[in-house]
């Protein structure tokens, strides 16, 4: 059975937004990215809340296109073929958003590679998902989702990145229901970033 995994990162405090649902008060930084598209890459699969798939389709297909247009890059284009490699990936990997307001028509540029589902009917359709071969399938932001698949029993591991910023306030990580046994499987840092990534197993799921 293929992996749900879920990638996010979060303040010291606990906080995966700031107030005013501030993103960029997170402690992203470059360990992060390289992460992300270490996961992508054993991946075939994004599973997306709605307010998520639309910020990444309003950003990634531009800085696949030109890395110079991500922020990031700005500031170090030594980083432009780990931006364009993820906005690449993005762009061709399947997309599956949980939504109830979304339509076929808000899906262009990914149109192609999008299917949206209900949700009434996620948790059928990731547990469908889940059993059929291939790739991991990977979570990116998404809070309200991945809490409520984690509280289903659908997800297999989290991958939290805990960064040196303590925000006091915006929307904690956990909150949409109980959470399931974790175990520590890994933890990772280096040298050039004060955060870091722990790896669960959720209720005996993972390695």
């Amino acid at each position: 059975m293929r992996k749900l995994i879920v990638s996010s990162v979060m303040s010291l405090d606990g906080y995966v937004e700031g107030p005013g649902r501030d993103v960029m008060a997170l402690p992203m930084d470059d360990f992060f990215d390289a992460h992300n598209l270490e996961r992508q890459r054993a991946a075939d699969t994004l599973l997306l809340g709605a307010t998520t798939y639309t910020g990444f389709k309003a950003y990634w297909p531009a800085v696949a296109a030109d890395p110079a247009l991500s922020p990031a890059v700005a500031n170090n284009p030594g980083l432009a073929d780990l931006h364009r490699e993820i906005g690449r990936r993005n762009n061709e990997m399947r997309k599956v958003v949980v939504s109830d307001s979304l339509t076929e028509e808000d899906t262009a540029p990914w149109t192609g590679t999008t299917t949206i589902v209900r949700r009434a009917d996620a948790h059928k359709a990731v547990a469908e998902l889940k059993s059929r071969p291939g790739g991991d399938i990977l979570i990116f932001g998404s809070r309200t989702l991945w809490n409520d698949l984690l509280a289903a029993g659908l997800v297999d591991e989290l991958h939290l990145m805990v960064g040196a910023a303590v925000l006091g306030g915006g929307t904690a990580a956990f909150g949409g229901g109980p959470v399931p046994p974790l175990r520590l499987l890994e933890t990772r840092r280096r040298d050039d970033s004060d955060n870091v990534i722990l790896r669960y197993a959720v209720a005996g799921r993972g390695e």
